[in-house]
């Protein structure tokens, strides 16, 4: 039987691989363009930066150290020059769809950095395997500029998987409206009407505002902002205030809101401070052809008559009045029960003499 030679010795001592084979290695060099691993074969193995990742942001040097040890996978067990060319990316991209698989079968929320922003939607990177994220998917609520969620990381659910189509689609949306429908129910279950609440102001329209409870949103019309009159909410209020409310009714889902909170009522002193014969000061809201209505504290108007206006005669009350104007006036008469005020600017005019009286008085002299 002829003796080995020490090189046969040495090549059946090594192990052999084929490519398509996983194996173990240790990094001995990490250079920017490649990275040098001993995979116990008889010539070390190779990959190149774009079998690491397909992110051509990252440094090999940065990402990958002397030392550490990586699984691989063979595609090449001799490149021509008796180099083993390896891959990264594509063994986890591999796991990473397996990975997916299993997300979308079970229906796991899986959370990603978000690795790119695209006008489409968001694309996400699980195990170097991509899944795009579609703009109408992102959020319970339109959003038009999706820069906000660059490098972050965002949980969602596969809701489709073909991996054979490269598709593979993401959905957070989902996760939102059910966190969403959870909240709606908690708060409803402790929410009762008359209770006082404090909110955030979402939305403001020319009919009111909608204001996020946490878990549900109220609306706050118009003519619940307050105890006076609000011509327009928007000069009111703005998205962000933090308001405190009163749950005024609750019908199913929908919320009703005020904030004419009734300690504040002004009608409550209103027989003290605008008894008949007190003077008091207001401001004309409006006007019609018999009167004006003027607001002598916020969510209290009292009627002007046109004849009340002066002792002279006045055919329109905006002949002499004009929608803002401040005037003094004396109360005539006061109805709680029907919150109605009556006043008279003529009462606070001096009466002219009368001429009869004027002779009468000449008489007497002489």
């Amino acid at each position: 039987m002829s003796e080995l030679s020490f090189e046969q010795m040495l090549e059946d001592s090594v192990k052999t691989i084929r490519n398509g084979e996983i194996v173990q290695g240790t990094v001995i060099d990490v250079k920017d363009d490649e990275i040098i691993l001993n995979i116990g074969y008889k010539a070390d193995g190779i990959i190149t930066k774009n079998e690491y990742t397909n992110d051509s942001s990252v440094v090999l040097t940065e990402a990958v150290h002397p030392g550490d040890t990586m699984e691989v996978k063979v595609l090449k067990v001799n490149d021509g020059e008796g180099q083993v060319i390896l891959t990264y990316k594509r063994l986890a991209a591999e796991k990473g769809n397996k990975r997916l698989e299993e997300a979308f079968e079970s229906q796991e929320v899986l959370k990603a950095p978000v690795t790119q922003v695209l006008d489409g939607g968001l694309c996400v990177n699980v195990e170097e395997t991509r899944v795009f994220i579609p703009a109408s998917l992102v959020s319970d609520t339109y959003e038009k500029d999706l820069s906000k969620y660059a490098n972050q990381e965002i949980e969602f659910v596969v809701t489709e998987f073909n991996p054979r189509r490269r598709r593979i689609i993401g959905n957070r949306k989902m996760l939102l409206l059910a966190e969403k429908a959870e909240k709606q129910k908690a708060l409803m279950e402790r929410l009762h009407v008359g209770d006082t609440v404090e909110g955030v102001v979402k939305n403001v329209t020319d009919f009111g505002a909608f204001i996020d409870l946490g878990g549900a949103d109220g609306l706050l019309h118009i003519s619940e902002m307050s105890w006076g009159r609000v011509e327009n909410p928007k000069k009111v209020f703005s998205v962000g205030d933090e308001v405190k409310v009163l749950v005024k009714d609750i019908n199913e889902d929908k919320i009703a809101l005020s904030m004419k909170f009734p300690e504040e009522n002004p009608w409550l002193t209103a027989a003290e401070d605008f008894a008949v014969g007190n003077i008091v000061k207001g401001r004309v809201a409006r006007m019609t052809d018999f009167g004006a209505f003027v607001e002598l504290a916020a969510g209290v108007d009292a009627l002007l008559h046109v004849s009340q206006i002066s002792r002279e005669h006045v055919a329109k009350p905006s002949d002499v009045l004009s929608i803002g104007q401040e005037i003094e006036a004396k109360v005539v008469d006061f109805n709680g029960e029907d919150k109605k005020i009556s006043l008279s600017m003529k009462a606070l005019e001096t009466a002219p003499e009368e001429p009869a009286a004027e002779a009468a008085e000449e008489t007497m002299e002489e």
